[in-house]
């Protein structure tokens, strides 16, 4: 370094011109200002410019996004009844990264649609054989043990290597992700190691494992930047491509009931008698424990839509943990209650409805009849039990229904990405469809003349 009047050149040969009387004049001034603050340690400087940057979050919104979609496509198939409510939560972890990262690529001036109009043929390639597992226990050690974790490590290495004060967005954004991804990950090896311990073989599990690592790194890992290597053959997809699931499954845990929404009628004999109080709140637990079903309804619809509007795939995701909190309500509720939730048969009638119905008329049973439904009748329930100091029941009622009247709401805009019909041709197309299904499981009897349900029939049979 060159010093010419008591000046220092910088790195870019451009000298300052600074006067000894000011400099001396500030430093005086800093000595006499009273307060000590902590120092701000950063540094200038970072590897990636704004371009680099960008590419980079746009394959983390893109594998994040695709992450969301594709555990969707396994909530039908899913049959362990914690793994289910986890995938349900982590549904929406995946899907808030990816709308964090949606919104700094945009705050850098890039499009929203030319975000959301991203595709990777690569990583298309390498999602559809991850969900090509055959079984739960591979799916966990593919989406979270390989990708899960290469994704940690990506963010961590970007908060280290981003510069810390220019790109100080991106740097929180990865944090804020993180706090999502530790528990989650945390709770995945805890989960495979179940697996293995309940007799899963871990030889098996470590061989997927070694085949999607290193199909992984075939496309460069997920920042794309990686060294590659020879992809791994062959892959499951060249000889079967991926399909979701149509048929729900519960563990060995539930007895499980399809030919009726009663719960009485599964029961064989009422608990309580019918249209007391004491039924109704039964009733409601119960259907609330039984949401597993929705879980798998809302996380399908987002992998039947995907690619459609992000906006709706992200509200989906949303409503999926919302789901998942309701199952643990109702499960934590029976409990609390004084029973055993094993002990419950568990409703399947609406999955297996709804699991291989396109995903407009699955999606109209649930906004237009369940979830309506349930407001139609939650406030009265409410109120009865506020007076009859039913702390219980009062308490996760009222969440519910502040959950359900933001379901309703979000829902009318999915109908409207899913489906140009009508409200009223899709209503009565719905209904059709629903009484051909409960005719067919045997809920409802027909006696000769071809007939549909009215929607309170489909309320009461399939409803939320």
């Amino acid at each position: 370094m060159s010093e010419q009047n008591g000046n220092v050149s910088s790195s870019e040969g451009i000298l300052p011109v600074s006067r000894q009387p000011q400099r001396d004049a500030a430093a005086e001034r800093r000595a006499n200002y009273p307060y000590r603050f902590p120092k701000d340690r950063r540094r200038m400087g970072g590897k990636f410019g704004v371009d680099e940057n960008a590419r980079r979050l746009l394959r983390y919104f893109y594998l994040e996004r695709r992450i969301g979609q594709g555990l969707g496509s396994w909530t039908l198939t899913i049959p362990d009844f914690e793994v289910k409510l986890e995938t349900g939560r982590h549904i929406f972890w995946h899907f808030d990264a990816a709308r964090r990262l949606r919104e700094r690529l945009f705050e850098q001036e890039m499009r929203l649609p030319q975000i959301d109009g991203f595709r990777d043929p690569e990583i298309d390639r390498f999602l559809d054989e991850l969900l090509s597992a055959e079984d739960t226990p591979e799916l966990l050690v593919g989406i979270h043990l390989v990708v899960g974790r290469a994704l940690e490590t990506a963010y961590r290495h970007h908060i280290d290597d981003t510069c810390p004060i220019t790109d100080a967005p991106t740097r929180r954004l990865f944090k804020q992700v993180l706090l999502d991804y530790e528990p989650m990950l945390e709770w995945a090896e805890q989960a495979v190691e179940a697996y293995v311990e309940g007799g899963i073989d871990s030889q098996r599990l470590e061989q997927w494992r070694w085949h999607v690592q290193n199909l992984l790194a075939s496309i460069g890992g997920v920042s794309g930047a990686d060294n590659r290597i020879t992809s791994p053959t062959p892959l499951r997809i060249d000889s079967k491509p991926f399909e979701r699931g149509v048929i729900p499954c519960r563990d060995s845990r539930f007895e499980t009931f399809y030919n009726t929404g009663d719960y009485n009628i599964a029961d064989g004999s009422p608990r309580y008698e019918p249209g007391t109080y004491e039924d109704t709140r039964l009733r409601f637990i119960r259907t609330q424990r039984d949401e597993v079903d929705a879980i798998e309804a809302f996380g399908t619809f987002l992998w039947d839509i995907r690619f459609k509007d992000f906006q709706a795939e992200y509200d989906l995701a949303r409503i999926t943990w919302d789901e998942a909190r309701h199952t643990e309500i109702g499960h934590q509720s029976l409990l609390t209650a004084g029973y055993d939730p094993y002990e419950m048969p568990n409703r399947l009638t609406s999955s297996t409805c709804r699991g291989p119905m396109e995903p407009e008329y699955a999606m109209a049973e649930i906004n237009l009849f369940g979830e309506i439904g349930v407001l139609k009748t939650i406030g009265q329930l409410i109120s009865e039990a506020r007076n009859r100091n039913d702390t219980l029941l009062a308490h996760i009622s009222d969440y519910v229904q502040a959950d359900e009247r933001t379901h309703v709401r979000k829902g009318q805009h999915i109908l409207k990405v899913m489906t140009t019909m009508g409200m009223q041709e899709l209503e009565l197309r719905t209904r059709e469809l629903f009484t051909e299904c409960l005719v067919n499981l045997g809920a409802v009897k027909m006696d000769g003349d071809l007939f549909t349900l009215d929607r309170h029939e489909i309320e009461r049979l399939v409803g939320e």
